[in-house]
């Protein structure tokens, strides 16, 4: 069997301004996710470890290490996680990396989210048991992008299914992570220099000004601009219902209840 991979890329020229992927079924039937690179291409599996490897049994090295944590605590023995195998845990995050951009690519957000989940749980791993600050830090520095990541791929997800508020919810929540995470470094003076906060702030404002309106929001909106424009006749039958659609009682008699709060 010939070595030349020049056969599975043809056809699908290298454009070096693209990000270029796609999903593959291999010899073993499984699929893969493939994504072309200037000299070549990179293959990974869709699931476990990128490369398909097992370190010792185990999903990933930081399972690995996970396992070993918690049976050492178990024992009531000190873990700590020493430079070599922090470079390590690093080499491995990247392939998990490129996995989830790929996948965000190819719109498979249950994947993305499900890697960028990972990488999260390996910044906090690391964080607790690094021997070295500076080990601590060159994982925690990429946290809010990971959030920004995570947090993209779950908000989609929502949106796939038009819950527009589910989506907002889940924005909200990665955009308080970030804060936390300034906070936590000091940092929190320094939101506005964010760029992973600007963009989930930024695609909140998107998504707010685009989702349809349901009844209740239609009306509430309705009712709002009759009070500014002090068109109380008309914010009393709107008022009215609103109640009905709630399920409230409706008050009895023709004279409106609402007014402007002039004097």
């Amino acid at each position: 069997m010939s070595k030349d991979i020049a056969p599975v890329m043809a056809g699908w020229d290298y454009e070096p301004d693209e990000f270029q992927v796609r999903i593959v079924t291999g010899d073993d039937g499984r699929d893969k996710i493939q994504m072309r690179i200037d000299l070549g291409l990179i293959q990974m599996e869709m699931s476990g470890r990128p490369d398909g490897v097992r370190p010792v049994g185990f999903d990933s090295v930081l399972d690995q290490l996970e396992d070993r944590a918690r049976a050492a605590l178990a024992a009531g023995e000190e873990f700590v996680l020493e430079p070599p195998s922090c470079a390590e845990l690093m080499r491995e995050g990247v392939q998990y990396y490129r996995r989830y951009l790929a996948a965000f690519h190819l719109q498979r957000y249950d994947l993305a989210e499900r890697d960028t989940e990972r990488n999260l749980r390996l910044f906090r791993f690391a964080v607790k048991y690094a021997v070295l600050q500076r080990d601590k830090l060159q994982f925690d520095q990429f946290r809010p992008y990971v959030t920004m990541m995570w947090t993209r791929a779950r908000a989609h997800q929502a949106l796939s299914h038009n819950d527009h508020r589910a989506a907002l919810e889940q924005i909200d929540r990665g955009a308080e992570d970030i804060r936390a995470f300034l906070r936590e470094y000091g940092q929190d003076e320094r939101e506005d220099e964010c760029r992973e906060l600007e963009f989930l702030l930024r695609w909140r404002r998107d998504i707010e000004t685009e989702r349809p309106l349901g009844p209740l929001e239609r009306l509430e909106q309705q009712l709002g601009l009759a009070v500014a424009l002090e068109d109380y006749e008309e914010a009393a039958r709107i008022r009215d219902q609103l109640q009905r659609l709630k399920g409230e009682p409706v008050p009895s008699g023709n004279a409106p209840e609402i007014s402007g709060g002039h004097t």
